[in-house]
């Protein structure tokens, strides 16, 4: 028979074992196309899911999965949240063009212009009425943009739309093809990782994309015009999610789940869009550095894009309608909580 001493010990190990298991009830993947040393990775969602942990007091972990690693193309993320493949996914939107038609407003030129949080927070406003009904099956945790578009050039200085004419010009979404199409200029989609080869071959003269891509890309090697709007104004911008799993969602405990939602309201999407707007400028702070010419457009400049890209907003408009989807009330209205947000 064992003794008292043995049991007791015993017990106590399993006590501890008991109260480890607790502390750590739930794992999570989070899938990205990414790098793990991309500033998406380590400046946004580390942070984000380092926050969640902590509060959930360690009954939750987030492992993050860059590059695919957990297999497929970054255009299957959505379907894998979705199915349930993966818990989380980090992705762009536009990777599954037709998927979110309404958060699509935010993307069109001159609707997001150069404040980030101001865009972001629009888009949490108008999640719940306007925008809920394209993410069926996923939990939203946020939505949040980058700095925007911009014009990267390998040779040529652009200062009016017409200096684009016949230039042929990477696009990073189907309304980024449409804003180089009404710029007279041919669009060409590529996945990220291709532009320096694209640059390096001759196959774009340009690319539609922020600054905050320079350093990973070198395209400070590639480039030697940074063109943006005045004050920062871009030519439209991406939008981003990340979401969970419906039914992982709705299998957390009230605890967890508010871990999530605490870390993920307001305070943090003007958090992220702090985050990101940092990494653009350390971008574009690479290319000056390394002799590019960065040029801010006037503001005579700038309404010289928007009077040629405005089609573009009601060429979206007139599509959407066909879906049943009314898109001028959609573009008022993020136009409207974009500038009321604006310095927020």
């Amino acid at each position: 028979m064992r003794s008292f001493k043995t049991l007791l010990l015993a017990g106590l190990a399993t006590t501890a074992l008991s109260a480890s298991a607790l502390a750590q009830e739930v794992t999570l993947k989070l899938h990205h196309f990414l790098g793990p040393k991309s500033p998406a990775q380590t400046q946004m969602l580390e942070p984000w899911a380092k926050s969640i942990e902590e509060a959930s007091g360690g009954k939750v972990k987030i492992e993050i999965y860059p590059s695919m690693s957990l297999g497929g193309a970054p255009p299957e993320l959505v379907s894998q949240v979705r199915d349930g493949v993966v818990d989380l996914v980090w992705t762009v939107n536009g990777y599954t063009p037709g998927l979110f038609p309404r958060t699509e407003a935010f993307e069109l030129p001159f609707i997001h212009t150069n404040d980030i949080r101001a865009t972001n927070l629009a888009m949490r406003a108008m999640f719940d009425e306007y925008l809920a009904p394209e993410y069926k099956g996923v939990k939203v945790m946020f939505l949040h943009t980058h700095a925007g578009q911009a014009i990267q050039m390998a040779k040529d200085e652009v200062r009016k739309p017409a200096d684009l004419a016949g230039k042929k010009m990477r696009i990073p979404t189907r309304t980024g093809a449409w804003v180089i199409e009404a710029l007279g200029a041919a669009p060409a989609a590529m996945p990220v990782p291709d532009i320096p080869q694209a640059f390096s071959k001759g196959v774009v003269d340009g690319a539609l994309i922020p600054w905050e891509i320079i350093p990973a890309l070198k395209l400070q090697d590639q480039t030697e015009y940074q063109i943006e709007g005045v004050n920062k104004t871009r030519l439209g911008t991406t939008t981003f999610q990340v979401s969970m799993n419906l039914d992982k969602w709705n299998s957390l405990p009230e605890d967890i789940q508010k871990a999530f939602l605490d870390n993920s309201g307001e305070e943090w999407v003007k958090k992220a869009g702090d985050i990101w707007r940092q990494i653009d400028e350390n971008g574009i702070k690479v290319a000056t550095d390394a002799g590019n010419k960065h040029i801010q457009l006037t503001q005579e400049e700038t309404d010289a894009f928007k009077t040629v890209l405005e089609p573009v907003v009601d060429r979206w408009v007139k599509e959407v309608e066909s879906k049943g989807i009314d898109g001028a009330a959609l573009v008022a209205k993020a136009r409207e909580l974009v500038a009321a947000n604006t310095g927020k």
